[in-house]
This record gives structure tokens, sequence and C-alpha cells, in this order.
């Protein structure tokens, strides 16, 4: 059974970091291309950022390229993201996925404060 655990959210202020992770189990995560994607109060869900199966290529959404970092270690089944220079307007709950279809994991939320 696919589960995946996302963490390190939190409360921070404006031009703040985070780095959340994601714990993977239940597939085999070095064959998947992994995605973040999060979901703001009230709005839909906004893709943020995927990477490859072996890490060499990121992509990411306009919106967060030059602040967010997506990496992987595929030896802890793990995936980061790392998010420097945090506006408001990144407020939202994030998830992790393996796939582009709904996100199975319960996210964890991310408050930026102005």
């Amino acid at each position: 059974q696919v589960q995946l655990v996302e963490s390190g959210g939190g409360l921070v202020q404006f031009g703040g970091s985070l780095r959340l992770s994601c714990a993977a189990s239940g597939f085999i995560f070095s064959n998947y291309q992994m995605y973040w994607v999060r979901q703001a109060p009230g709005k839909t869900l906004e893709w943020v950022s995927d990477i490859n199966s072996n890490g060499d290529q990121a992509y990411y959404a306009d919106s967060v390229k030059g602040r967010f970092t997506i990496s992987r270690d595929n030896a802890k089944n793990t995936l980061y993201l790392q998010m420097n220079s945090l506006k408001p307007e990144d407020t939202a709950t994030y998830y992790c996925s393996h796939t582009m279809g709904p996100p199975p994991g319960k996210g964890t939320l991310v408050t930026v404060s102005s």
C-alpha cells in the first residue's frame, strides 16, 4: 500500500525558510518521478515542483522558481523541498505525490506571516 507522509511544515515569518520532507513506502521510490503540490485555503491544488527518478532533473512553477529546491534521497526513500524567501502567498498545505493524481497523504501545513 502506497504511503506518503509529509512533515516539516509550520509557522514562519516572511522571508524565512522551511524544509519539507516526504517519507515514501509501499512502492519502488527510486523508479518514480516525484511531485510537490500545494493547496492554499479556498483554492485548487497547484503544482509546485517535480523531480525525475534519479534526481538530476527538476522543474518548478514560476511562482517558486529561484526560491524552492526539490531533492530526493533514493537510499532513504525520501523527497525534500527546501523553501527559502517564503512569502505569505506560499501559505498552503503541501503534499507530495508519485503521480499527477490526487495526493494520497495528509500534507503538511505551511503558514507564512507577513
